[in-house]
């Protein structure tokens, strides 16, 4: 089936509004190389988004390596890729691009805004090298979505065209191939059809088989910080971001965490027995963040 043909419209999700803020720095004298990975209708250098985050964290850790994440050979083929180029090509793509970065050998730090974290603890679930050590997700779905209630980045023919895919079409195979958002969407009322139909998120969610290397991989990291949007109008659900999802059968109940069975199939039991996992929540809509929270929440994160 060729490519969807889908005219897109770019707004503004996604993209930081910085609040004015003291300098600051930090005195550690080693910080880790930090990663980042933009989520969908972003690229990763637009100077008022993943570039203006880029140029903080430099500034908050004595001028660290920051790499952000390009797929492809251009920013055109990296925004192409939030809609178009399945998780697994991106993921596999990346592993080759960091094992190659030298400046990763001795481990790095990552941040993934939204689907971007669900990608990249795929990174580090499947590329134990270079060892991440921490990773942080900004409004990552890591149980999924069911439904699309908004779309910022579309027009609204885009976002309907792609709702009623995602409804009716989910999990055939050529909109699996086709749609990113289609491997990560979890159908809570046909649990089957999910769990043989997902190409990406049931793999890494140890759904379809138990991986060992994945839990072992997983409980590598130091820490594991997920960030809930507290007014998350994009995710569906909301609760998603923490690692929760509806219950079975449903959609409207949500599961609680330590039920759920990705809990002990993932081996989630085991970092939060050892403190490895940490929620934060945040007033505001998808990715809505100021530069203040950022400074004070998630940079000692980095410098640890």
């Amino acid at each position: 089936m060729a490519r969807l043909h889908i005219v897109f419209t770019v707004l503004a999700l996604g993209y930081i509004g910085w609040i004015a803020n003291g300098d600051g720095t930090s005195g550690a004298a080693t910080v880790l190389p930090v990663v980042l990975w933009h989520g969908m209708g972003d690229t990763c250098c637009l100077p008022f988004s993943l570039g203006s985050i880029k140029k903080l964290i430099e500034e908050h850790t004595n001028g660290t390596y920051v790499r952000s994440l390009k797929i492809g050979a251009n920013v055109v083929l990296d925004y192409e890729s939030g809609f178009f180029i399945h998780p697994n090509e991106q993921v596999d793509y990346v592993c080759k691009q960091l094992a190659q970065d030298e400046r990763l050998a001795k481990g790095y730090n990552a941040i993934g805004f939204s689907q971007g974290g669900q990608f990249l603890r795929a990174v580090a679930q499947r590329c134990p090298e270079p060892p991440m050590r921490t990773l942080i997700t900004l409004g990552g779905q890591h149980q999924g979505v069911f439904g699309l209630p908004m779309c910022p980045t579309l027009t609204a023919h885009s976002c309907e065209y792609i709702s009623r895919l995602l409804n009716v079409a989910a999990y055939e195979e050529w909109v699996q191939d086709e749609l990113v958002q289609a491997t990560y969407w979890h159908d809570p009322l046909h649990e089957n059809h999910y769990r043989l139909g997902s190409t990406f998120l049931a793999d890494i969610n140890n759904e379809l088989y138990l991986n060992e290397n994945y839990i072992e991989n997983l409980n590598k990291l130091k820490k594991f910080v997920m960030v809930k949007f507290l007014n998350d109008t994009i995710v569906q659900p909301k609760e998603s971001q923490w690692f929760q999802f509806y219950t079975s059968g449903q959609d409207q109940v949500i599961q609680p965490f330590n039920e759920s069975k990705v809990f002990k199939d993932l081996g989630l039991d085991r970092m939060l027995q050892k403190g490895k996992l940490q929620f934060l929540g945040i007033e505001g809509d998808h990715l809505a963040i100021s530069k203040a929270w950022f400074i004070e929440h998630l940079v000692p994160l980095l410098l640890a």
